[in-house]
């Protein structure tokens, strides 16, 4: 079997063992030989003729100390957090911490893998990928003291930028304000809008090979045909097939109703608002690569500046304006 020698070793097997066995001096051995005489030393205190293996004895981070170590170990452990939400968690304490250091940090200590809870998973299907300018609508109710309130939701399936208002009521001209209302907030073009068969978006489909619907048509479908955006619609009684904005529904509930008690209008508007300003300008998003969907829409600017009217930064409001 062939030798495995150090890249800058001097020395052979041979002349290893011939080192150990010899009575010769120091410097009469390294003149012989060819070498330092620290070779030789080191040799002659050495029991066996191979290399050592080089850089450090026990694996470590070069970024973290111990002590923040541990606590990245203990945090993925007792949260069960994938690798992008630990690393989003961790950098409010540790800056320093990177991607990279954060999953090799995981492996060495077995943890890179979280344990499967429901068994054997189905292969995720992926969304198909638009533009920025793709919109989910949705209305979803919510009570305080005073009384019901619908509130009108939009993301954009690109860049997860959600637009929010609370109405008294449900109807045709509301929701055709709000879409107004949603074309002046956002600086770049929306292209398309997808919405459920509600009456407050499109005429029942009973009616809607109609004179009104086919000559007239729905106040919501002239807006977006006179802004250039193409209004689709889903199919009835398959919600899931506007799931962005059923889901955004979801978190927005539980930040306000589902846990607070409001006794007027006014404090869930006010609420609202500051939850909405959070998640638009400081939620960090896995499905974003770890960006805001403010720093999402500003990354869309400088890549398509065509499909913006005006630099973001001057439009949105924002604590970080």
């Amino acid at each position: 079997m062939g030798q495995v020698l150090h890249n800058c070793a001097t020395t052979t097997h041979a002349v290893r063992k011939a080192i150990q066995r010899s009575k010769a001096t120091v410097s009469a051995l390294a003149e012989l030989h060819g070498i330092n005489q620290k070779t030789v030393r080191k040799w002659r205190a050495r029991k066996n003729v191979e290399d050592m293996p080089m850089g450090p004895k026990g694996a470590r981070s070069t970024v973290l100390s111990p002590e923040e170590e541990a606590a990245c170990v203990a945090f993925r452990k007792h949260t069960l957090l994938p690798l992008d939400d630990c690393l989003y968690a961790l950098q409010e304490s540790l800056p320093h911490l990177t991607r990279s250091s954060l999953h090799r940090l995981y492996q060495r200590h077995g943890i890179s893998r979280l344990p499967d809870l429901k068994g054997e998973a189905e292969p995720k299907r992926k969304f198909k990928s638009y533009p920025i300018g793709y919109f989910h609508i949705d209305i979803a109710e919510v009570r305080t003291e005073e009384g019901k309130l619908h509130m009108f939701v939009a993301i954009d399936r690109t860049s997860k930028f959600t637009f929010v208002e609370l109405h008294e009521r449900a109807t045709r001209p509301t929701a055709c304000q709000f879409l107004r209302n949603l074309i002046e907030a956002v600086p770049h073009q929306i292209h398309t809008i997808l919405t459920d068969n509600g009456i407050q978006f499109c005429h029942p489909p009973r009616y809607r090979n109609g004179p009104t619907a086919r000559y007239v048509g729905h106040l919501f479908d002239r807006i977006c045909t006179a802004n250039g955006i193409e209004h689709r619609l889903t199919k009835p009684n398959h919600p899931w097939t506007n799931g962005q904005v059923e889901r955004m529904n979801r978190p927005l509930k539980e930040a306000t109703t589902k846990r607070y008690h409001y006794q007027n209008h006014a404090q869930l508007r006010e609420h609202l608002q500051t939850f909405i300003d959070a998640y638009n300008f400081a939620k960090r998003l896995k499905t974003l690569r770890g960006l805001t969907p403010f720093e999402y829409v500003m990354k869309c600017w400088t890549d398509e500046p065509k499909r913006f009217y005006e630099n973001p930064s001057h439009h949105f409001p924002g604590l970080n304006i």
